[in-house]
């Protein structure tokens, strides 16, 4: 039985729920406790899972790490108007050898998604997002992650994985299941050229920090695209997360990261959500900003609508913009307002598409169509599909 791998929550988070309001989340809950083991699934939307993996941080001291602070500061909160029912079954606590916790959560995520549960994972180092990909192998023929990280993650696929490599071994290794990786909020001096330069020959999107800070809305079709949202805690700035998690005191604020994970839950493709990178302080204002990333994530899950079934004509309106001697078609849902636009399927081409697919854009997007200017998201989905 693949629950075998978690272990429960631990007596002093549970203590620390007993006094809290009926009314709060941890009341709320189906928890995973020694007394009664795992709860029962059945009509579960959400399932969260701490990892206490970390041995692949390039920074790793043979520190441990725990989430009871998260899980107090978590459970204290206020459900809103909330339909999902949610478990929170415990930690997979470190295997052997990192690859044994790679195979537990792999094996745990995969049955979830089976069950059609989201895994919300909190970790532990973000190489993690590596053995999530893989449990997409049998469920999903092309999967898009977006990442919310200063940084690439592309490293040296040459050497071992790390948390600051793992997107290489994504991309290098077989079954070669990704056809698009995001970044959210970048830092360019974080990243050298050659990565920067690799990501555009890749036709990978990447958001500088400044450009999400400026226009955070832009990270809704993204999100919308994406199946795994994985969140580096280190794309947060200092001042917003204490000393012992910080990297930078440039980042995004608690807002900003807060709208992205509603973003991620209002979008009907992601099936998996991770934060990553936690650093345990005790009273730190890190847990408690993670329970509330958490929160907007669950938040953004229940209002999710579903408006991208495109059979019935009065569902949608339909536009067609020329550009030179390319037609591009752009829908936009008459219940969310929301627009895609397709990307042609290509007959003559090895390509990774199988059919005519509709990427998630925004109205500016079909409005610099009108003045002749090709959508960029469109240009790269285009392009990746060509190869």
């Amino acid at each position: 039985m693949i629950f075998n791998f978690l272990s429960p929550v631990s007596d002093e988070v549970l203590a620390h729920n007993e006094l809290l309001p009926e009314q709060t989340l941890g009341k709320k809950l189906r928890i995973h406790t020694q007394q009664r083991g795992i709860p029962e699934l059945d009509d579960v939307k959400i399932a969260i899972i701490g990892v206490l993996e970390n041995r692949n941080d390039i920074n790793y001291l043979d520190e441990t790490i725990h989430f009871n602070e998260v899980r107090r500061s978590l459970y204290g909160l206020f459900p809103g108007n909330w339909y999902t029912e949610i478990a929170d079954l415990g930690d997979i606590l470190k295997g052997d050898s990192v690859e044994d916790t790679y195979f537990a959560l792999r094996t745990t995520i995969t049955v979830l998604i089976e069950k059609k549960i989201i895994p919300i994972i909190l970790g532990g180092s973000q190489d993690l997002t590596y053995a999530v990909y893989r449990a997409y192998d049998n469920l999903q023929p092309m999967v898009n992650i977006v990442n919310v990280d200063s940084n690439f993650d592309l490293g040296d696929s040459s050497l071992p994985i790390n948390n600051n490599s793992y997107l290489g071994k994504i991309i290098l290794e077989q079954p070669y299941n990704l056809f698009n990786y995001s970044t959210i909020g970048y830092q360019t001096y974080f990243n050298s050229q050659e990565e920067i330069d690799l990501m555009d020959n890749l036709y990978f999107e990447a958001y500088r920090l400044g450009e999400v800070s400026n226009k955070l809305n832009l990270v809704e079709p993204v999100m919308r695209d994406a199946h795994i949202v994985s969140m580096d805690l280190k794309s947060v700035k200092a001042s917003e997360v204490g000393f012992k998690q910080s990297i930078s005191p440039n980042g995004l604020d608690g807002k900003e990261i807060c709208t992205i994970a509603r973003y991620a839950g209002i979008s009907n493709k992601v099936s998996s959500f991770g934060v990553f990178e936690y650093k345990p302080v005790q009273g730190g204002l890190n847990a408690m900003l993670t329970a509330q990333i958490l929160w907007y994530f669950v938040e953004g899950v229940n209002c999710r609508t579903k408006d991208d079934d495109f059979k019935d004509e009065k569902s949608y309106q339909k536009y067609n913009v020329l550009i030179d001697n390319e037609e591009l078609i752009f829908f936009k849902s008459v219940k969310t307002g929301r627009w895609w636009i397709e990307i042609p399927f290509l007959p003559d081409v090895n390509n990774k598409l199988k059919k005519h697919t509709l990427l998630p854009c925004t109205h500016e997007d079909y409005m610099e169509a009108s003045h002749g200017k090709i959508p960029e998201r469109w240009y790269k989905a285009y392009k990746k599909n060509s190869f």
